[in-house]
């Protein structure tokens, strides 16, 4: 998308603008979508008509030109956007029924495995087609999209627990202490990343590493996700609770940011990257394992909006830019700051599974 932006005559700091109001208007309008979906009790309807209008406007981009017009597209696209894939996560977790079904880390895991594909998909079409082909290419997705949501079967909607939630609902959603203690710690856990998701590859080519090995040690970690997600995942739920799961990842982003500040071995590096489907994958269905024991039907959406786009999108935003000065101040040492987040986050792990009813 920068490249396309470029294309289309925006400068390098009206890049960084439109991309940055994208991120702004999905952090806002996750929540507010997924609010809609649980008062009207319609989550496959709200899924179907965003996706169709991600669709739609996301063509708009092959016809607009010059900062005022792309910034336009770009916020009405982020803000159909911005909601669909937490409220597919919630119609996931529903549909799973406990995993008497199928396991929700298997929908999780395709949709990993399906970014690793599409990646290398794109690039084969922008080589042939150029970089337009991005935009027919995901606009086409969204519909398809748009045609399989309307195929999904809900459950029906609890008229009693919408009409109790109906008024107040973020307020309602906050004094679930399970829900404020879980968005704590995937804030820090999650959080913890944007130092390397910013810095790794700069570090790693200052340590003198090739194109060919980070594309390596990057790719790990997406197979480290796509292997939690499908195989070891739901194995590790069912033995240790989400709350030992999330135990575990904590554990594992206070190691693999330990490694990252003190060494650039390739063995240890190579190690440490493998933890991303501890300290991401395995914390996510942690996450999706509690929001469906503690929170109530008429707040699902909403739940999951806020902890997707809200919660997670604030963290990002605030940890990249905080990131960027520490790498500053610091360099790898700031690998350190990420591993204390993840300690932090270990004593608030305790009663986040508490039923809402305890709340």
């Amino acid at each position: 998308m920068p490249a396309f932006l470029g294309s289309h005559g925006l400068s390098a700091e009206q890049i960084g603008l439109v991309l940055a109001a994208g991120t702004i208007v999905r952090i806002a309008a996750g929540p507010a979508a997924g609010r809609l979906a649980d008062r009207l009790g319609a989550h496959r309807l709200v899924v179907t008509t965003c996706a169709s209008l991600s669709g739609v406007i996301g063509l708009a981009y092959t016809l607009a030109f010059g900062f005022g017009p792309l910034l336009a597209v770009s916020m009405a696209h982020a803000f159909t956007t911005a909601s669909l894939a937490p409220l597919s996560d919630a119609m996931s977790v529903t549909a799973s029924a406990n995993g008497r079904q199928f396991q929700y880390g298997w929908v999780r895991g395709a949709g990993s495995a399906a970014f690793v594909a599409g990646t290398l998909l794109s690039s084969q079409l922008i080589d042939r087609f150029g970089l337009s082909s991005i935009i027919f290419s995901s606009s086409t997705l969204f519909l398809v999209m748009a045609l399989c949501a309307m195929g999904v079967r809900t459950p029906a909607a609890d008229e009693n627990t919408t009409e109790k939630t109906a008024s107040g609902a973020f307020g309602a959603l906050w004094k679930i202490a399970a829900f404020r203690r879980l968005i704590l710690v995937v804030v820090l856990v999650i959080g913890s990343h944007a130092l390397n998701d910013t810095f790794a590859v700069i570090h790693w080519r200052e340590a003198g590493f090739g194109t060919l090995a980070i594309s390596i040690l990057w790719s790990e970690s997406v197979l480290a996700e796509v292997a939690v997600f499908l195989f070891f995942g739901p194995w590790l739920m069912g033995r240790l609770g989400p709350r030992g799961a999330a135990a575990l990842a904590a554990c594992a982003g206070i190691v693999r940011w330990t490694v990252m500040a003190t060494t650039t071995s390739v063995p240890a590096l190579a190690g440490v990257q493998a933890l991303h489907g501890l300290t991401f994958a395995l914390l996510h269905l942690a996450a999706m394992s509690i929001i469906a024991r503690t929170v109530p039907n008429g707040l699902s959406a909403t739940a999951q909006t806020v902890y997707g786009t809200g919660a997670l999108g604030i963290a990002s935003a605030v940890m990249t830019v905080t990131s960027g000065y520490l790498y500053g101040w610091f360099e790898v040492q700031a690998f350190w700051a990420m591993a204390v987040l993840c300690a932090i986050a270990l004593p608030l792990i305790r009663g986040m599974d508490t039923p809402a009813s305890g709340a």
